[in-house]
């Protein structure tokens, strides 16, 4: 259980479904299930909170619904043959004393404690549960036989035996009335009506669902969401934070299996009902100690007259084990020399400036800063290349992350002098996993591409450093080149800053690596199996690899996964199943792209398109104490409803009053994890949850537990806050009978998302002063007719809810079929956004195949709606431009077609 620094006061319960549907749920229209005969509705006063899922009640709240009329029951005293109670009627005392006996008794709640004597969770039986004993007497008519008797005189001579001796060796034909008969055959068609209805309550599965409505009668669903919310114990998250932040695991390598089996380890004690280990095989590349080097020659290029200290200074402590080195994952082998030029943020639209003001990029060394205008590091090492340079130097610059936005690590957030940002170049919006098997799982037996054929790796060697050591390069090349204009200065001390030419002194950059086109990788899974469609999933992951220690990035989203496991592991372990299965999943090899995820995807990309119904991933978990969430944009309605119940207690505040005072919502996800795959690959609803807002020394060695012990979130708060979240949402994801996706929310964004196209499109000019040359209405059309139809479809769910409630809280066999049936339909529209078709996807970017959501070619890490619209329109290819569009409409359009069944 939580220690008691973690107990804070809950927040108010998630509304139930009486507060939720108050007023009149009646629809004009009807749904296509039929129409049930109205029934009578309980006063307000009256009616009780009902839950999803049905559970025992206090008697004294117990009422049968409205309208409802015991059965008559013909009694002994009426002449019937079926009798309930013995004849002498003592049955009655006794049946009213054992409902008694029944509503006053308390069962203890699964959930609390066994060895405790009394239960905070304990709960009566509800009267509907209750009933009374009855005594079927099962009264055949009594059949008279009548033997023949010997003659008075005869039997006198014979011994003198009295008269009403009988004969035992004759059996006449029995004297049987009418009633008699007709009381026989009714009983004997009754008995097979009984046998047949059992019969066919096994054919419908029926006796399934009853044994599952048994199972979790037991757990009271908002007792439940209490377990999960307050057993989340931050200490816990602590302990392993420090013990995984205890040793470098960069993919791959020893640290990582080590930590990769302690999490199996994990899973395993957890008691899951599957724990597995994925093995791949993908191409992983590793730095050298003395294969590095950046130095300035002299002027006639035969030696160095300074060299780059590369390295951060040791800050692991004698339990780490030796810091990683300085390097680029994915980065290109290669020992270049060249004039050194300084690029700004090295997006295209610098290098096009450098190229406008006539300096000569072929052949020199790049200097680039991380952020800003391009915030993908692949796309500018490869913009480099393309504007001929031959090798590029990444720094992080104190304006951008250090001591000018605030105090740096160790005792700060942002990155000190000596700090170096790793990272991988990998073309990631361009091919995602492992870069030699695009499209396709990287097993060992699995066919894959040489390193010269993929489009996934830069062709330029790379490697990052300390503003430290930037400063030295930057006042090399004072003089040289052009001024830089004021939005390319940064905050390097003592620098004028200037851009340097091909007379700039010149610099050697080296990167020799070890590299391995099959390294062994390894993701980790769990399962606790559903008990009503343990088909379909709800998964939750997290990458496990680090280019250093990784406190923050993902550690902290790891050691939250692994406790919220935990907690799910023990509430199994007292009898609960959720209705839909629950994964846990350690990724490896995500940092260098997103591989571990991606491979998985391509794997079981089939099965995923059909039985995943959500995924929520966790990352750099923790880094400030702003609550964000990224996603599709059918989590709206439920992130809402979780973080209201979270309650911030250094802000005394709701996550969700917190939340609205930032006037924040729910973000669009962007391309820089690992839902990536999932997303826009599997079309599975992705959702990315974290606490952030402020800077940390991301990918450095000072991201490592000292500093989130004493800097990040010292008393583990917000990692406790953010496992509530996440317990809460799994809950209501898995154990909800209608899935809780936001449908309207979806087709309403779909408006916003076009209108963000269309202006996108203006501001191109492209169909500008009457030279139309794309025609956007069948979009247009496509979404109105997906409003139209999601919100004939959402009014499906009043309707169950009323049929429900006028059961008492049961639900039908046929009901439950079309419930089913009614969450594989949401679930399944996102994945009917992808582009199916053979060579579908985004052109030249096949893996991406949804028409929503997905990274531009040359995007920021955020989202670009339509992307494989965006593409086409930058290269003016005006009729396939157009087929793109006409085809996006009709996809749009099937899928919403596709909610409603025919």
């Amino acid at each position: 259980m939580p220690s008691e620094k973690s107990r804070y006061e809950p927040a108010p319960p998630i509304p139930t479904y009486d507060e939720a549907t108050a007023g009149d749920g009646s629809s004009s229209i009807s749904p296509w299930p039929p129409s049930p005969s109205p029934a009578d509705t309980r006063p307000d006063h009256e009616t009780e909170a009902q839950s999803l899922l049905p559970h025992s009640r206090p008697h004294d709240q117990s009422r049968a619904p409205a309208g409802y009329r015991p059965p008559h029951v013909e009694t002994d005293d009426e002449g019937s043959e079926w009798s309930l109670d013995d004849d002498d009627g003592s049955d009655t005392n006794e049946a009213a004393q054992v409902r008694r006996e029944m509503q006053e008794l308390e069962i203890e709640d699964p959930l609390s404690d066994s060895n405790s004597s009394t239960s905070s969770w304990t709960k009566r039986i509800g009267s509907r549960f209750s009933l009374p004993r009855w005594k079927w007497r099962w009264r055949l008519p009594r059949l008279t036989v009548r033997l023949p008797r010997q003659s008075d005189s005869a039997n006198e001579e014979e011994g003198g035996e009295s008269s009403e001796t009988r004969t035992r060796w004759h059996f006449p034909t029995p004297d049987i009335t009418s009633r008699d008969l007709a009381l026989v055959v009714g009983r004997l068609l009754a008995l097979i009506a009984v046998f047949g209805t059992v019969y066919l309550l096994f054919i419908s599965d029926l006796f399934g669902n009853v044994a599952q409505r048994l199972n979790n009668q037991r757990f009271d669903p908002e007792a439940v969401r209490q377990f999960v919310q307050f057993s989340v114990d931050p200490e816990q998250i602590r302990e392993s934070l420090k013990h995984f932040t205890s040793f470098a695991h960069i993919a791959g390598t020893e640290g990582d299996y080590a930590l990769a089996m302690d999490v199996h380890n994990s899973f395993a004690n957890d008691g899951f009902d599957q724990v597995a280990v994925d093995e791949y095989y993908v191409y992983l590349n590793y730095p050298k100690k003395d294969g590095r080097v950046i130095e300035i020659m002299s002027a006639d290029g035969k030696k160095a007259i300074w060299t780059a200290s590369l390295e951060e200074n040791e800050v692991g402590g004698e339990t780490a084990g030796r810091q990683t080195y300085s390097f680029h994952g994915h980065s290109k082998s290669g020992d270049v020399k060249g004039p050194l030029i300084y690029a700004n943020y090295g997006s295209r639209k610098d290098f096009k400036r450098l190229a406008d003001k006539g300096i000569d990029t072929k052949g020199a060394i790049a200097l680039v800063r991380y952020h800003g205008t391009q915030s993908s590091l692949g796309l500018k090492v490869k913009a480099a290349e393309m504007a001929g340079f031959a090798g590029c130097i990444v720094y992080s610059d104190p304006a951008d992350d250090g001591f000018v936005k605030g105090e740096p690590a160790p005792k700060g957030r942002f990155m000190p002098a000596d700090g170096v940002q790793r990272g991988s170049v990998s073309l990631s919006n361009w091919i995602i996993g492992d870069v030699l098997t695009p499209g396709w799982e990287s097993k060992e037996d699995k066919p894959r591409m040489k390193l010269d054929q993929t489009k996934g790796l830069v062709q330029i060697p790379s490697l990052p450093i300390a503003w430290r050591d930037a400063q030295i390069l930057l006042q090399h090349i004072e003089g040289f080149g052009e001024r830089s204009p004021k939005s390319w200065r940064g905050g390097v001390p003592d620098i004028k800053w200037w851009s340097g030419n091909s007379s700039s002194p010149i610099v050697h950059l080296k990167n020799e690596q070890d590299a391995d086109e099959k390294q062994k990788i390894w993701n980790i899974y769990a399962k606790i199996e559903g008990i009503e469609q343990g088909e379909k999933s709800i998964i939750v992951g997290n990458h496990r690899d680090a280019w250093a220690f990784g406190a923050s990035d993902p550690n902290s989203g790891t050691a939250i996964m692994l406790e919220v496991a935990r907690v799910f592991g023990e509430l199994a372990a007292k009898g609960w199943r959720p209705l839909r299965s629950i994964e846990f999943m350690s990724w490896d090899a995500e940092e260098y792209n997103m591989i571990g995820s991606t491979e998985f995807v391509e794997k079981n990309l089939e099965v995923l398109q059909k039985q995943a119904f959500a995924y929520i991933n966790l990352d750099g978990a923790i880094s400030g104490r702003d609550f964000h969430a990224a996603g599709s944009p059918v989590y709206h309605k439920l992130i809402t409803k979780v973080i209201e119940r979270v309650s911030d207690p250094v802000n005394n505040a709701t996550l969700l009053d917190l939340w609205k005072d930032r006037e924040a919502d729910l973000e669009p996800l962007g391309s820089d994890s690992d839902y990536v795959a999932f997303q826009d690959m599997a079309g599975t609803s992705s959702l990315d949850i974290r606490f952030d807002g402020e800077s940390h020394p991301a990918h450095s060695s000072y991201d490592n537990f000292q500093w989130m012990e004493s800097i990040g979130d010292p008393e583990f708060v917000y990692h406790g806050l953010l496992g509530q979240v996440l317990a809460l949402l799994i809950i209501e994801l898995a154990d909800r009978p209608i899935l809780p996706f936001d449908m309207g929310n979806y087709a309403a964004s779909l408006g916003r998302y076009f209108g963000h196209l269309s202006h996108w499109v203006d501001e191109k000019g492209i169909n500008r002063d009457g030279n139309r040359k794309l025609n956007f209405s069948s979009i247009k059309h496509a979404v109105r007719h997906v409003q139209r139809t999601v919100s004939q479809f959402e009014k499906w769910e009043p309707y169950w809810e009323q049929n429900v409630i006028a059961l008492n809280g049961l639900e039908p066999a046929a009901l439950g079929v079309l419930r089913l049936d009614y969450n594989t339909r949401m679930s399944t529209f996102e994945t009917d956004l992808l582009d199916l078709e053979a060579g579908g996807g985004i052109p030249n970017r096949t893996q991406f195949k949804h028409v929503i959501f997905g990274p531009q070619l040359w995007s920021e890490y955020d989202e670009a709606y339509f992307p494989a619209i965006r593409d086409v329109i930058e290269t003016e290819d005006w009729p396939l431009a157009q087929s793109i569009i006409d085809k996006t409409a009709n996809i749009l359009y099937h899928a919403a077609t596709a909610l409603i069944p025919e």
